[in-house]
């Protein structure tokens, strides 16, 4: 604002005449300051409206975390307007807490942003020599390069472009090239699960050559009215002998099928040279068909198993064993399969929080840093993983002093990062070109995914893109919110606790709160 001076005809009477020009400065410089006043004082009005929720939650979470046990200093929150500067709720919000599977929206944005969303991952069947008349006369390598999704259907087309290409009989060992990742690093880790339950398909470690996420799928077909209760097996390993010990119990009268998996068992012991599977326990026939999936073998057991099963069941034949050696010599490609697209392995990873894909995506990100760095790039650790991350959020201008990353998954109990780190990678992303491949990912509130069954009724329904994580101790959400007003809202909401498992009410009533309540 500033002050316009009038014209003045200084002929007119006394009487008429008006004020001296310093008399009419004065009045307006009073004029502006009482102006800048009154503004000033409209603003710190309005100020206490725009943050009336900042450092302290809204009623109905704050009620619902009441009900569940939890303190608010076991929780950390931040609800902002993407694009905005400052939150409309921060509590806790700089403080570092275990972010369980959210830790995803970190490794699957890094690798969007650095690998790009066509990339893939190639799995090829080399040789030294070309077969002839039909007989590879020598070993078959099988190179892996760490694809996430490498699953039982694409391994059968891998030897199906084998066989069409006239090789019938492998006179030679089957070879592994698993040199891409620390062989020595994930044989460790796999002797150390995250949890007591290591054959379940979580606890698979990373592995370059990752075959079906290195598990089995039983099919339990129970029969109440005849009482007869059978186990499908797929894949079926050929060095895997299966022996079915379970009891049905029930009939066609017992309607409860209850937690079925806690009265099984499952064990691995060598027999003879080869696996044996021993499955017991008790089963309810009411259950009738179910799946259990175990991750059983080793990396290397397991793919030459499946290995045998597919290329006896394609006509063909091996006369050599299983051998895990850096092949030698110049080697030529016989056959090779490609993975789907990052893209589609992002969707996989973020909606259905599949941790094995995290963290075979985790160490690609190390492995393409250590191509770029080396001359001659070592096997790849969760350490050079660390690192590439960490030089990706510096490119970004991201800095999270608290973070702490382990494999990248959030399937750990060391993790750390901050709510406030978080919203910050999330507006990040958001102003990102790979925002729609980014935000697509994550689970549609009462759509798909993990939120698949959670806020049904609620009008935040298919209205939000939101990541979940869950640990004994750990419950959180994070992501996008397209309020009532047609606004894009950043939340995140991380607990730690040992209440944690009952949080879901409180998490649910902020998306609804924020849905409903935006400005």
């Amino acid at each position: 604002m500033t002050c316009i001076m009038p014209h003045i005809d200084r002929r007119l009477t006394p009487e008429l005449r008006v004020p001296s020009d310093s008399v009419l400065r004065r009045r307006c410089r009073r004029n502006l300051l009482a102006f800048a006043t009154l503004v000033m004082l409209v603003w710190l009005a309005a100020a206490p409206a725009r943050a009336e929720y900042v450092e302290r939650l809204p009623p109905p979470v704050a009620q619902a975390l009441k009900h569940a046990g939890i303190p608010p200093a076991a929780a950390a929150v931040v609800v902002q307007e993407a694009g905005a500067v400052l939150p409309r709720v921060s509590l806790n919000a700089g403080q570092s807490f275990n972010p369980a599977s959210v830790m995803k929206l970190l490794t699957t944005y890094a690798a969007l942003d650095t690998l790009g969303p066509a990339y893939t991952w190639k799995t090829e069947a080399l040789a030294v020599a070309a077969p002839a008349g039909g007989v590879l006369d020598g070993d078959l390598v099988l190179k892996g390069s760490g694809d996430p999704k490498l699953t039982f259907e694409q391994f059968w087309l891998l030897l199906r472009q084998l066989r069409a290409r006239g090789v019938r009989e492998i006179r030679g060992d089957l070879v592994l090239d698993r040199r891409l990742f620390d062989a020595n690093g994930i044989t460790a880790a796999e002797a150390v699960p995250f949890d007591d339950k290591p054959l379940r398909p979580y606890n698979v470690a990373p592995d370059a050559l990752l075959l079906n996420f290195k598990s089995l799928r039983l099919q339990l077909v129970g029969d109440a009215a005849r009482k007869s209760f059978v186990v499908l097996a797929e894949p079926q390993p050929g060095n895997l002998e299966i022996v079915n010990q379970i009891r049905p119990t029930g009939g066609a009268g017992n309607a409860d099928c209850g937690d079925w998996k806690e009265g099984l068992h499952a064990e691995v012991s060598q027999h003879a040279g080869r696996s044996r599977l021993t499955l017991n326990g008790q089963y309810p026939l009411s259950c009738g068909e179910q799946t259990w999936n175990l991750g059983v073998l080793t990396h290397p057991q397991y793919v030459f198993g499946v290995f045998s099963q597919l290329w006896q069941e394609l006509g063909g034949t091996l006369t050599g064993t299983l051998r895990e050696s850096a092949p030698a010599g110049n080697l030529q490609r016989l056959a090779s399969i490609e993975s789907p697209t990052l893209a589609e392995i992002v969707r996989d990873i973020n909606k259905y929080s599949n941790n094995v894909m995290a963290r075979q995506l985790f160490l690609t990100l190390g492995a393409e840093l250590a191509e770029k760095t080396d001359a001659a790039p070592k096997p790849v650790r969760p350490a050079d993983a660390d690192a590439a991350l960490r030089a990706w959020l510096a490119q970004k201008q991201l800095n999270f002093p608290e973070l702490v990353l382990e494999n990248g998954s959030g399937l750990s109990r060391r993790e750390r990062i901050s709510a406030e780190s978080l919203a910050r990678l999330l507006a990040s992303a958001w102003k990102s070109p790979l925002m729609p491949e980014y935000i697509a990912s994550l689970p549609l509130t009462a759509v798909d995914g993990t939120m698949k069954k959670r806020l049904r009724i609620q009008g935040v329904a298919g209205q939000a893109h939101i990541k979940t994580g869950s640990l004994e101790g750990v419950k959180t959400i994070a992501g996008y919110v397209l309020d009532r007003r047609g606004k894009w809202q950043i939340v995140v909401f991380l607990i730690n606790h040992p209440n944690a498992a009952a949080a879901q009410a409180a998490q649910d009533a902020l998306l609804q709160w924020v849905y409903e309540r935006a400005n």
